[in-house]
């Protein structure tokens, strides 16, 4: 399915490059995995090639994908969804929304957190997942876009510089 030297993006992870396919003795059967370098931090995942869409795996998004996800992110339509819940509550949410394999869900996550914080301050926790939702989207829309991570990532936050200026 997916294939030596392309870009694929891992859930919680990030985009990264198929390095190679390599073969391992598990369990006493041999089982072939995608041996992916993850391209924030070089950090390195093996995944069985059996259970890779199952794990989560997938190609990038497209860049029409891309573009909707920042114009989903300057969305500012209401939002109550965990406004009413407790940080534990939120941070368990938030937390299991960054595994999943959905981009749009990652955007999710971000925009909350963004719009949260111009309501109170985030708990040490919530500004950990909101810069890992932040590193995931920037990079991978970064690698569609064609365009430097940190000029993703300042767009991204100048969509939300009026919020984050009324913040505690």
């Amino acid at each position: 399915m997916f294939y030596r030297g392309q870009t694929v993006v891992y859930p919680a992870q990030g985009p990264g490059v198929i390095e190679e396919l390599e073969l391992r003795e598990i369990g006493g059967r041999e089982t072939e995995f995608y041996v992916i370098r993850i391209l924030t931090g070089n950090t390195r995942v093996m995944v069985p090639v059996s259970n890779a869409v199952s794990a989560g795996l997938r190609v990038p998004c497209t860049p029409e994908e891309a573009c909707a996800a920042l114009a989903a992110l300057q969305d500012r339509s209401p939002h109550t969804g965990n406004c009413g819940q407790n940080w534990n509550r939120r941070y368990r949410e938030y937390t299991e929304r960054l595994k999943s394999p959905s981009l749009s869900e990652v955007c999710g996550v971000l925009r909350e957190l963004f719009l949260l914080s111009g309501k109170k301050e985030l708990s040490f926790g919530e500004r950990r997942l909101q810069e890992q939702a932040m590193s995931l989207v920037a990079t991978e829309l970064a690698c569609v876009l064609k365009k430097d991570v940190h000029e993703i990532r300042s767009s991204i936050e100048n969509f939300f510089v009026d919020v984050t200026s009324k913040a505690i």
